[in-house]
């Protein structure tokens, strides 16, 4: 049983990519113990740039497998707590979606470990990236540039895991070393200042030619210095929003200053049009195996205007590979294919007043969302058994990450048409798109903030307006749409803000085909501060040293 938590836990690392990098124990001074010949360990492993290497494959992967494991996933647990999706997913489910959704823990009071999965995950991955930085100097580096930027990207993705644990959690322990100590959560401010160092060091030492856009092909889903200098700017703007604290030498003059760096770079731009961005937005009625016709206008992984992006592939299995995304198929239509959207389990219902508030030919609006009766979806004969399972369906679902499907309904998560549509999605999470650099850097006071703006506007087929804060901050909501974003946006702007645009007195849905409402509760989201569930489990495993998240408890 793989368990995280702080007194007795010995942290196990095993992928197809590093053979063995954690910590075995011995069985005594028997003349019968004898090195294994086939796995590596702390003594043995990180001596050659070769084990480096294996070793960042490790730490990717870990970080990898916070999304591409069965957990809720930051993405779906980011739109959930928003105000652009309720939970929804089937009828006759357990409610531990509307506990995230309504931040309450009566609509499914046995649910205390939630976010399970996710916790272990993460700290997982931290201690992939705590073990090659630590033993970094019995390496035998092949160059010091080398030895920098296998660094920075191990420094880079520790800090976009504390980064996704602190937004989630609040007060979460901080390790930056292996150990058996059951140690007590830290403060904001601490986790911030080890985020803002390791992206700092990633910046540093991460070389801006080390993983050129025009190689994109080859480079794909590396950290870049620039993938670094724009979480830096997005960790700024939340830590000074939500936290509302300082930290020595992380302003806001260097958080504009990465954001117009990535600009100067000239390795990035928009995509036109915006649906190309999107596969279910470009997406083709195909045959089997007919990818052209499928993939239609997408402008394909690694695209001009990703800066960012979490990769996943098509080859996960039921016996423990895990490497696609698992959280997409919540994403799907309850049951139902209608080519090119595939079925899923009908998570993420998209609040029908969110989409009321596009502008008039806004053209992201088409390209986000699927409107279930404009698109033909409600005449279909499968729709009726679809609908009578559904909970809180609202006739329109998220569009941007919807699985897909050829003509005759067979998943399409493999070009053969071999592919499982609960286990073998593997659609890129773009995390940082140039758009948001953009618009980033506008909100901090860049010299050419109407420029910016302008430009995400005009691409959506939109007049300009004035690059006030509060246009940018609407603007935002719009060009990022389900992506995992909107909800860090609105909690950034104060909990009293956030829960004046999530609570809702009752919109109307349909649960089983029955008239029903979502209610949330604008006292049940300020009691937990936009904080989540920390899992029960390792409370009681700490021995009570971890403290549940107000209101949670």
């Amino acid at each position: 049983m793989r368990r995280i938590h702080m007194k007795y836990s010995i942290f196990k690392i095993t992928t197809a990519a590093i053979l063995m990098a954690g910590m075995v124990s011995s069985c005594g001074d028997s003349f019968l113990d004898v090195s294994s010949k086939t796995q590596g360990n702390t003594q043995t492993f990180y001596k050659t740039q070769s084990d480096a290497d294996r070793a960042l494959i490790g730490c990717y992967d870990g970080w990898r497998q916070c999304s591409s494991n069965p957990g809720i996933g930051f993405l779906v647990a980011a739109e959930v707590m928003g105000s652009e999706c309720f939970g929804a997913t089937g009828n006759n489910d357990a409610r531990n979606y509307q506990v995230i959704d309504r931040f309450d823990q009566g609509e499914s009071s046995s649910d205390l470990n939630i976010f399970k999965e996710d916790w272990a995950r993460y700290y997982e991955g931290i201690f992939r990236c705590n073990e090659l930085i630590n033993r970094a100097e019995q390496i035998a580096w092949a160059s010091d540039q080398t030895k920098a930027t296998c660094l920075g990207e191990a420094h880079a993705l520790r800090a976009f895991m504390y980064f996704d644990l602190v937004r989630l959690f609040g007060h979460i322990p901080l390790l930056e070393t292996s150990t058996k100590e059951n140690v007590p959560q830290a403060t904001p401010d601490e986790v911030y200042t080890l985020i803002f160092n390791d992206l700092q060091f990633a910046i540093d030492n991460i070389p801006a030619d080390a993983y050129p856009k025009k190689d994109a092909a080859n480079n794909d889903g590396r950290i870049t210095k620039y993938a670094a200098e724009a979480i830096y700017a997005r960790a700024y703007l939340f830590y000074t929003g939500y936290v509302g604290g300082t930290l020595e030498g992380v302003t806001k003059d260097k958080a504009l200053a990465c954001c117009e760096d990535i600009i100067k770079s000239n390795e990035y731009d928009l995509v036109r049009p915006y649906k190309n961005l999107w596969p279910a937005a470009s997406a083709g009625k195909a045959k089997v195996g007919d990818a052209t016709t499928l993939l239609g206008t997408y402008a394909g992984d690694g695209n001009v205007e990703t800066v960012l992006s979490q990769k996943f592939t098509n080859t996960q299995d039921y016996d423990g590979n895990n490497d696609s995304n698992r959280w997409q198929v919540m994403l799907g239509m309850r049951s139902l294919n209608s080519a090119p959207y595939g079925k899923g389990w009908g998570a993420m219902t998209v609040n029908p007043n969110f989409v009321n508030q596009y502008e008039p030919n806004d053209a992201r609006k088409e390209a986000s969302i699927i409107d279930l009766a404009g698109e033909g979806v409600t005449s279909l004969d499968a729709f009726e058994a679809s609908y009578l399972d559904w909970r809180e369906y609202t006739g329109y679902c998220v569009k941007k990450y919807s699985p897909l499907c050829f003509a005759d309904g067979t998943s399409a998560s493999k070009i053969d048409g071999s592919g499982d549509f609960q286990t073998q999605n593997h659609q890129d999470w773009v995390i940082v798109r140039y758009a948001d650099v953009l618009l980033m850097a506008a909100e901090l006071g860049s010299s050419k903030a109407q420029d910016y703006l302008d430009k995400v506007r005009n691409r959506a087929g939109l007049n300009s307006v004035a690059a006030t804060k509060e246009n940018i901050l609407k603007e935002r909501k719009f060009e990022f749409a389900f992506e995992g974003i909107n909800y860090w946006d609105l909690l950034r702007q104060g909990v009293d803000y956030a829960a004046s645009q999530i609570a809702t007195s009752g919109v109307n849905v349909k649960s089983g085909g029955v008239d029903d409402k979502v209610v949330i509760n604008a006292q049940n989201f300020k009691a937990k501060k936009g904080l989540c569930q920390i899992p029960q489990e390792q409370i009681t495993l700490s021995d009570g040293v971890l403290v549940q998240n107000d209101g949670w408890k």
